[in-house]
């Protein structure tokens, strides 16, 4: 009975030995990896450990850019006999990919230093048993490289003017996963406030309707994903209705038609008002007023005075005529005023045109004295010429004279006698005065 049991134990436990060597397992123990852009990474892999000394084939991979591409693989390394051999690192990889493994413990970890982004893609940890064909094991995990969002720019998109629909945008360059939008308000005292009625935000987007003076303010957007988040904000000031540049120009070009109308009318105002004769009240040439009853005033006067007769006493039957009569003799004595006036203003211009004539004559006189100025200074001039040319003759005259005192010296300081007349040549004709 024992015999039995020993000999069937054995088979079972060779048999569970070939089923626990045959069932490998690989495992990665989480499905996606996050890891923020430029930082290192480990993605874990284990797989059952292996008895005895079979051969073992690890190799990771990772999806290409390109779905119909193939895996590309990144390294791989063998165990055989308890001797493994240096892993192989692909020419893509190298410097940046590490594997990490412990083939008695079951670990083999790949590490990935400074990721970027073109390192996000699924990875695959292989393990095969090269003495069992059916006993290649694999398992798969994505690794996600964060992007942090960089500065978001906010801008207006629209005109700020009352009664007007805006747009304020909001959006990062960069962000991995896509950052999300938050917009808030403050006045323009810096106080937080609620976004003003009927306004919509999506994507980034912040929709204002119907503005006016209270929307105006700071709008700050904050861009966030998983890593961190970023900043921007702007300043929104709503104008009053611009008006087009059609209207401009014909406000601008009616009121220069009015201040150019305005400037002929006063133009022609000021000429009329020039050309305008002057009238004048009868008084004294000597600028006294001119009075009837003064018998002075009216002897002085170069205009002879009026008499009126006095009128004689009618009866109370010739009355009725009266009127007529002292109508006649107002006409005639006004008749009489504008002649005397008219005389008054004739002797003014005789006068004016006088005023005019001397004052002529004036500028004659001074520009004739200038003449004579001008005329004596020549004659100042000329004299001092004269003078100059009087010492210039007297210095020639010595000049002559020292010379001819000079030369006499010098001939008398001969050894010849001054008495002896110098010998005359034989060919020098003779005085015919002395032959006589």
């Amino acid at each position: 009975m024992t015999p039995v049991k020993g000999i069937f134990g054995m088979c079972l436990l060779l048999l569970c030995g070939e089923y626990v060597s045959s069932a490998m397992t690989v495992d990665i123990p989480q499905k996606v990896y996050k890891v923020a852009r430029g930082d290192d990474v480990t993605i874990p892999c284990k797989f059952t450990p292996p008895v005895g000394d079979p051969n073992i084939v690890v190799t990771w991979s990772a999806d290409s850019d390109q779905p119909d591409q193939p895996e590309m693989t990144i390294t791989t390394y063998l165990y055989t006999k308890g001797t493994l051999k240096l892993p192989t690192v692909t020419k893509g990889y190298k410097g940046k990919a590490t594997p990490q493994y412990d083939i008695q413990q079951g670990v083999a970890n790949l590490q990935l230093r400074g990721v970027t982004s073109t390192d996000t893609r699924m990875y695959e940890c292989k393990v095969q048993n090269t003495d069992d064909e059916d006993g290649s094991q694999s398992d798969t995990a994505s690794l996600v490289v964060l992007v942090a969002p960089s500065t978001p720019d906010c801008k207006i998109a629209g005109v700020a003017e009352y009664g007007q629909n805006i747009n304020l945008t909001c959006l990062s360059q960069e962000g991995t996963p896509k950052p999300t939008y938050k917009w808030a308000s403050l006045d323009v005292n810096n106080i937080p406030r609620p976004n003003p009625p009927k306004t919509t935000e999506q994507n980034g987007i912040l929709s204002l309707y119907n503005i006016s003076k209270d929307t105006s303010g700071y709008f700050i957007c904050t861009s966030t994903n998983e890593i961190r988040s970023a900043k921007c904000n702007i300043t929104l000031a709503v104008m009053l209705p611009s008006m087009n540049m059609a209207s401009t120009f014909g406000i601008l070009g009616g009121v220069a038609a009015a201040v150019i109308i305005l400037g002929i009318i006063i133009f022609f105002c000021c000429c009329r008002k020039k050309n305008k004769p002057e009238e004048y009240e009868m008084g004294n040439p000597e600028g006294g007023e001119y009075t009837d009853t003064d018998p002075k005033a009216r002897a002085d006067s170069p205009i002879a005075p009026v008499k009126f007769e006095e009128e004689p006493r009618v009866q109370n039957a010739d009355r009725r005529d009266l009127p007529d009569d002292r109508s006649v003799k107002s006409n005639d004595r006004r008749s009489d005023y504008d002649d005397r006036r008219d005389q008054y203003s004739d002797r003014r211009d005789d006068r004016s045109d006088r005023r005019e004539r001397y004052e002529r004559d004036d500028r004659y006189d001074d520009r004739r004295d200038r003449y004579e100025d001008r005329s004596d200074r020549y004659e100042d001039r000329r004299d001092r010429y004269d003078d100059r040319h009087d010492r210039r003759d007297d210095r020639d005259d010595r000049r002559d004279q020292y010379d001819s005192d000079r030369y006499s010296d010098r001939y008398d300081s001969r050894d010849r006698p001054p008495s002896v007349p110098p010998s005359i040549p034989p060919n020098k004709p003779r005085d015919q005065r002395n032959l006589v």
